[in-house]
């Protein structure tokens, strides 16, 4: 790297989780914003309830309803990206049950999910949609076939 500080990229856990191979996800996670032509500056995850981030969604959003995750970008237009990620365990266990698929797949393609937000992606129309769920299952996939 030619920068003198590299960027931070931080675990936080107000829910238990296990999150194996930490190292290699975060490498993992430094490498899809690399391919995404964007510089990261900071970004922490935070692992929590449903009610933290249904507080959150309600005090932040204004909305009134629980969800896997909320992605804050704090950095200014064109800055290297600084964010946070509320990511709550309560919705990745159910929306792994309601997909049929295991949490720690779940888990990373939420992961992914709030990083390609801060890449730019947006998930509100159906093409939209249909490009975001593209790059999770394109990261997914290279992810996990790592393993």
């Amino acid at each position: 790297m030619h920068s003198t500080s590299s960027p931070s990229l931080s675990f936080f856990y107000e829910e238990p989780v296990t999150l194996r191979n930490r190292n290699s996800l975060k490498l993992f996670l430094h490498e899809i914003f690399r391919k995404e032509k964007k510089k990261l500056s900071s970004l922490n995850y935070i692992f929590c309830s449903d009610k933290r981030v249904l507080e959150i969604n309600r005090q932040f959003l204004q909305h009134d309803y629980y969800t896997d995750i909320i992605t804050f970008e704090l950095s200014p237009a064109g800055a290297p990206v600084e964010g946070e990620i509320y990511i709550s365990i309560d919705r990745v266990k159910d929306n792994a049950r309601q997909h049929d698929t295991t949490f720690t797949r779940e888990l990373h393609r939420v992961i992914f999910h709030g990083v390609l937000h801060l890449c730019g992606y947006k998930d509100k129309s159906t093409a939209q949609e249909k490009l975001m769920r593209e790059k999770e299952d394109y990261y997914l996939n290279r992810y996990f076939a790592k393993k």
